[in-house]
């Protein structure tokens, strides 16, 4: 884990930003007479910077309108910033000059700082906090909403998104699902934009979709260029990812980075043209551990010996005394070694024409295209159960086993699963604007793109995760130790049943098992179309109306696929080295751990590595000719079309009151949105009993058939602004309005899709099966805004602001118990059937109906035709309480339990989206920055409180469906600066405080997803050595900060992922 040192490094920046901010007011009054302004122009002086004046710059920020309409507006929005402090002054005067509650990056403070993304460049907003993947940053969440809560706009249009999370994350990451709005910013390199701006708050020109925020990316116009002809730059970086110091594969630790930028506009202003590339790898390694699913029962439920955890032998330890706490106890421990690589590429194209003062033209395209890819091996113990002996912790309120303990009757399997994932996200945007001033008062633009955005598989056999899964039938006992926070396993290794007997865990001892398949994409096509026409009225009053249409198709694909090689039971050992054994590499995996302290014993000393796609390819054909055919267990299609026609108006007034310089817009947007939801419903043949407590969906031959489902809606958002000087350097802020998000493509999608029980029915198993609602109404925030500004010094304020939002139509779920397509249960030990007979005979023999148990008597019997015959030989197999491991290996190898007509239908617990739900939302923003006189020296802080009045409950019961909002957490950072003598410095500290990020995860078990506080220590440091050269050297979480995920209990570990330093070393060249 981070040392102390780390931690009270990061907090020292964090401190001393803080302090330096309470104490500028008084600094700044001893050292500069402020300067005085008014609405929409900052202070005329000129402040020395490097014994060279800063440019003044005068931005006046609008809505967000039609590309071109708010970049050419005014000659007046030439933005020339030549240093960090220059930027941020920059920064600062949108903040100032902007209707509504508005933050915003320049260029310059971009690119001082090691951003690898667009997002890890929103996190130094106020209010913004990031999600990551493999440590960069990949979705925002702003003040407490979600990525599919906030909308992504390009120069003002809407972006296509579309995102399958398969590289990175927990072992859920290799079944993701394309199925929310999330735009991922890692998609797009941070050098490649001009500005970015966070609208907080509601405003009738913005499109609707945003209610955390409206981000908007501004790129660069050539002709808002300060001077003509060609400018450009080029730049290059070397990355070493330190990560790369455990490699095992033959991969470069050192990757490139390259970018360039043309800029041309010719000497009558009449012609621009800007041209931008970049070019990104990275190349990293990932030690990380993880559990598959956290069993929440009562303890009394736990003790049972019916149930399958204990019997009367095992030991329990800080047992709990009541026996209706909750308890939570792991499936397994898996201990994962990655190696990935990242590689993007960015390109945009602008071309301007303006023929006469009054009218110009834009045209731009976008491109980027971001590979992601990761090689994962396991190393893992699952619980056979019963265990010998338990310990519970003191958690309330639920207790959580920090040690447990099992011993074979055999040898069961040490886990070894293979995983190659890979994706190619793919986004391409095109446009046209025209904005013509066509009468001294007014004006009017009118703008078209198109756009797509891809996620698609780019797995070497085209698919997005190949899972090859075998083991080493080896593990006499084992046990688990989760006192210190990580999972400590421990094993006692018996090669000499099942293996080759050498005492050592090699090649030699491993069978495969079964290996899978998934393809997951999402693809969204846009098409948009908006008018915007300006009036000024005269006597500082403005109408402003505009019209827009909007069409957007969306389309999720999944298909995934399972076949049996040596089966769950590794029937056959030694297949493995017959088949594949060249390709597959012995190593030890725990001794990757850098930050973590995993188990060291002398059975955890060999792990294997192998490419699975290699893998799959060598072992599936081989079991194919074997009879073992690939089965088709998930298959998904959905597609969505949202029309939607807008239309808006809005005042604006500027005067003064009683002195005081004002401005006040307010306007109204109407929607009308039409949502159109077709699916493509593959019907299960049925449901396969194929272990004790393993089940798939039979969709081999399945009968495909569509559903098609509509619904619309209608709303009218109103909004308004005021701004008011309280003094030449005081602003202060009021702004209420009504924004809206659409329901997440899943809950639109009208597929019905099945699941499978955890355990059989007979036990307490519960199939799930869900279903989409295309009618769901939008969710509406009423929002409401104050914030207090003070402009202290021409690069220096402070600001504080309070937030409310007050939400209704949240989406919740409805819960009926049905069958479905007919499918009948296997497992339900109704009298009768086959279940039935044997769960019967074994409360008649006296023995535990124990999943095992239950699966191995019912196989036999099915097997055999005779019961007696079943029980005899069950009977010549059990002793000491248990079956021989051998014996159930063998069996649930060779046999499937199908049902027959007989058994009862199934009864599945199906899950339905609806609009149930409203939450309430406030918080605080602080923020400022400061620069002490002329000594190089500054710094700037922002902190957010963030409260909901919808949280979680980590003592519910596990039968309930629980409802919470996601993504809440305050957040902060804290910069410090030095810029003087061609020098350029920065060493910042990025904080985010837990935060809730799924809910009802793990079937029946219902747990809820936490992300711990994560905080990141970056530098940067430039030289200028000559005014169009310069060398810099950055630095990406120098304390090596982990990620770690838990459930109810933090002892309940998801996923702790190491994450190390990355260090930059570049040169640019600027002309």
């Amino acid at each position: 884990m981070r040392s102390v040192h780390a931690r009270t490094f990061s907090r020292l920046i964090l401190g001393a930003s803080t302090l330096a901010l309470a104490t500028v007011p008084f600094a700044a009054q001893a050292q500069e007479t402020p300067t005085s302004s008014t609405m929409g122009q900052p202070g005329d002086s000129a402040i020395q910077n490097d014994g060279q004046a800063e440019t003044d710059t005068t931005v006046t920020t609008q809505p967000v309108q039609a590309a071109g309409a708010t970049q050419t507006a005014d000659a007046a929005q030439d933005i020339v910033v030549t240093g960090i402090r220059a930027s941020l002054r920059e920064s600062m005067n949108i903040k100032r000059e902007a209707q509504g509650i508005v933050d915003a990056i320049s260029a310059e403070d971009i690119g001082k700082f090691p951003d690898t993304n667009l997002a890890e460049s929103l996190q130094r907003i106020t209010g913004v906090s990031i999600d990551r993947t493999n440590g960069e940053g990949s979705k925002v969440t702003v003040r407490g909403f979600g990525p599919a809560f906030n909308l992504v706009t390009l120069n003002g249009r809407q972006l296509a998104a579309s995102d399958v999370s398969v590289v990175g994350g927990d072992q859920n990451s290799d079944f993701a699902v394309g199925a929310d709005r999330s735009f991922n910013f890692a998609n797009l390199a941070s050098e490649g934009v001009q500005t970015l701006e966070v609208y907080k708050t509601a405003r009738a020109a913005i499109p609707s979709g945003g209610i955390g925020a409206t981000i908007n990316i501004i790129t660069r116009h050539p002709l808002d260029a300060r001077e003509s002809g060609l400018t450009g730059s080029v730049s290059a970086k070397a990355l070493y990812d330190t990560s790369m110091d455990r490699r095992v594969d033959n991969r470069s630790k050192i990757t490139p980075e390259a970018s360039g930028f043309l800029s041309y506009k010719n000497p009558a202003e009449t012609f621009g043209v800007a041209l931008f590339g970049s070019y990104q790898k990275r190349n990293y390694t990932s030690a990380a551990a993880t559990s598959n699913a956290w069993n929440i029962r009562t303890y009394s439920q736990f003790a049972d010996p019916a149930n399958g955890f204990v019997n009367g032998a095992t030991v329990i330890e800080n047992a709990p005394s009541d026996p209706d706490t909750l308890v939570g106890i792991p499936n397994d421990s898996r201990y994962h070694f990655a190696e990935g690589s990242r590689e993007r590429i960015n390109g945009q194209l602008l071309l301007q024409f303006r023929p006469m003062d009054t009218l110009t033209i834009t045209a731009d395209g976008l491109y980027a295209q971001n590979k992601q890819s990761e090689q994962r091996g396991d190393q893992s113990n699952w619980f056979n159960r019963p265990f010998s002996r338990v310990v519970f912790n003191d958690a309330d309120p639920v207790a959580t086993t920090e040690f447990l303990a099992e011993t074979i009757n055999g040898v069961k399997d040490e886990g070894f699963e293979q995983q190659y994932r890979a994706q190619k996200n793919k986004l391409w945007d095109v446009g046209l604007n025209v904005a013509w001033d066509f009468a001294d008062n007014m004006s009017f633009a009118l703008d078209g793109h198109i756009g797509k955005s891809t996620s698609d598989p780019n797995n070497p056999n085209g698919v997005s995760s190949t899972l090859v899964s075998m083991g080493a039938p080896v593990v006499a006992s084992q046990s688990l130790d989760w006192s210190s926070g990580f999972p400590v396993q421990d094993i006692t290794v018996n090669d000499a049943v099942k293996g080759n007997g050498n005492g050592v865990v090699d090649v030699a001892d491993l069978g495969s098992q079964v290996a899978r398949t998934v393809a997951s994409s999402q693809e969204q096509r846009i098409k948009e179309i908006r008018g915007d026409f300006g009036w000024d009225l005269g006597d500082g009053a403005k109408f402003s109306a505009g019209a827009e249409y909007r069409t957007a198709k969306t389309t999720q694909a999944r298909v995934q696929t399972q076949q049996t090689l040596g089966d769950w039971g590794i029937l056959n050992v030694g297949d493995v080295q017959q088949y594949a054994g060249d390709l597959v590499t012995t190593y030890c995996l725990v001794c990757k751990y850098k930050h973590y302290t995993p188990g060291t014993g002398a059975g955890l000393q060999n792990a294997f590595r192998a490419d699975a796609t290699q893998l799959y390819n060598a072992l599936s054909p081989v079991y194919a000719a074997a009879g073992n055919a690939v089965g088709i267990t998930a298959q998904e299609n959905n597609r969505l079309k949202e029309d939607v026609f807008a239309f808006y108006g809005q005042l604006e007034w500027n005067g003064s009151i009683a002195g005081h310089d004002a401005n006040l817009v307010i306007g109204a947007r109407y929607e009308d949105t039409h949502v159109t939801s077709t699916s493509l419903v593959a019907v299960p043949v049925g449901i396969i009993w194929q272990s004790d407590n393993d089940f798939a969906p039979n969709l081999t031959g399945a009968e495909v058939q569509p559903l098609t489902q509509k619904g619309s809606y209608t709303n009218l958002l109103p909004a308004m602004d005021f701004k008011v000087n309280l003094t030449n350097d005081l602003v202060g802020r009021v702004s209420w309005g009504e924004t809206l998000a659409r329901p997440n493509y899943g809950n639109l999608f009208v597929a019905t899709t099945i699941g499978t029980p955890p355990r059989p029915t007979a036990n307490g198993g519960v199939a799930s099966a869900s279903t989409g609602n295309a009618a769901l109404q939008p969710l509406l925030s009423n929002n409401f805004d104050a914030s207090v500004e003070w402009y202290f010094d021409r690069s220096s304020y402070i600001s504080v602001g309070f937030f409310d939002k007050r939400v209704r139509n949240f989406v919740g779920t409805g819960q009926t118990t049905t069958n479905l397509f007919g499918l009948r249960d296997p497992s339900s030990a109704e009298p009768g059937t086959l279940s039935g007979d044997s769960y019967a005979a074994l409360r008649n023999l006296g023995y535990d109906t124990t999943d095992v148990n239950l699966f191995t008597l019912a196989a036999l019997y099915q097997q055999s035709g005779s019961l007696p015959a079943a029980i005899q030989e069950f009977q010549s197999h059990y002793s000491n309480g248990a079956l021989d491991q051998a014996f159930v290996d063998s069996t649930l190898g060779a046999v499937d339990i199908n049902a027959g007509p007989s058994d009862p239908l199934f009864d599945f617990s199906l899950s339905s989206p609806i609009n149930n739900r409203e939450a309430h939302l406030h918080g605080f923003e602080i923020a400022g920055q400061y620069f002490l006189g002329d000594t190089g020296f500054g710094v700037s802080g922002a902190y957010t409180i963030v409260r909901g009045d919808v949280g979680i409950d980590v003592g519910a019961s596990p039968t309930v469906n629980q409802f919470a909002l996601l993504g809440l957490s305050d957040t902060a950072s804290g910069t410090l600066i030095f810029e003087k003598y061609g020098v350029s410095a920065r060493v910042s500290y990025n904080w985010r405080d837990k935060y809730l990020t799924e809910t009802n995860r793990g079937g029946n078990d219902r747990n809820p997803v936490f992300v711990a506080p994560f905080g990141t220590v970056d530098m940067s440091v430039t030289y200028d050595i000559t005014p169009n050269v310069t060398i810099s050297f950055q630095g990406v979480n120098m304390t090596n900060e982990d990620v770690r995920t838990y459930g109810r209990d933090k002892e309940q570990l998801w996923f702790a992922q190491e994450l190390d330093a990355r260090y930059y070393l570049g040169a640019s060249f600027r002309f």
